[in-house]
């Protein structure tokens, strides 16, 4: 018995995958953020932008691991990002906004879906039904 266990023990950990080194995501685990930048309005464009370039803002927004779907400017308001990431980059990406974005923007965060595929399908259903 003494002699198995190592030999057991050797088997599985050879088959164990450590938890730093995470299967590569699929589509099934990513997940859509909205991301609203609003603008400090006692601040200029001028003041904003010096913010964010001292902030690296540009290099560190968004993280390497989104996948940015849209990114408007939402005049008086600020700037709407929506990301896919990873679920398990969601951390990564609160990081990159309060490292890049806070100073020049208050940040609101929304768990966001593609609801078009939907409507659209529903469309087709109103145009081919009698």
């Amino acid at each position: 018995m003494k002699v198995l266990f190592p030999v057991i023990f050797y088997v599985f950990t050879l088959h164990a995958t450590p938890a730093q080194q995470a299967e590569p995501h699929s589509e099934g685990d990513s997940i859509m953020i909205t991301v609203m930048m609003k603008h400090h309005q006692d601040k200029n464009i001028d003041e904003l932008r010096e913010i964010r370039e001292k902030n690296r803002f540009l290099e560190l927004f968004p993280p390497e691991s989104a996948k940015v779907v849209s990114w408007y400017v939402m005049m008086g308001i600020g700037q709407v990002v929506t990301v896919k990431i990873p679920a398990s980059e969601l951390r990564n990406l609160n990081i990159a906004v309060e490292r890049g974005v806070w100073g020049a923007f208050s940040t609101e965060f929304y768990p966001t879906y593609d609801l078009y595929p939907h409507i659209q399908e529903e469309k087709n259903k109103l145009k081919n039904s009698p």
